[in-house]
């Protein structure tokens, strides 16, 4: 029912900022919310931010809140990730993922239906 694709990942210096997307996002009849997960090397994946689609509510982890953003394109589909003052422990494999509204716990992955398959974002000192 829902296919995301993320994209935009690569390698930046540290304060630096890079755009990532999560098409599909929005190609939905029914109320969803997606969300951006993270996976490090040897680490478990991290909730960073959400978005309710249908509605301008958002979360973000405390480690990320006011250096990301999650810009929409409702005409596109498409979500993004607004990530500026980049940090080098920000590297890691970033995924969008998607679930209905009433069924996600915004920070819990295991809540969430459909996945992307991953971009990765390196930040070098």
């Amino acid at each position: 029912q829902v296919q995301l694709v993320e994209s935009g990942g690569g390698l930046v210096q540290a304060g630096g900022s890079l755009r990532l997307s999560c098409a599909g996002a929005g190609r939905t009849f029914e109320p969803y919310i997606i969300g951006w997960f993270r996976q490090a090397p040897g680490k478990e994946r991290e909730f960073v931010a959400a978005v309710r689609w249908d509605e301008n509510m958002t979360w973000y982890a405390d480690s990320v809140k006011g250096r990301f953003t999650i810009p929409r394109d409702n005409a596109k589909s498409t979500m993004y990730l607004q990530m500026n003052s980049l940090k080098p422990e920000d590297t890691a494999v970033y995924y969008c993922a998607a679930g209905l509204r009433d069924l996600v716990v915004p920070i819990n992955a295991a809540t969430y239906d459909y996945w992307g398959q991953g971009t990765q974002v390196t930040v070098s000192s």
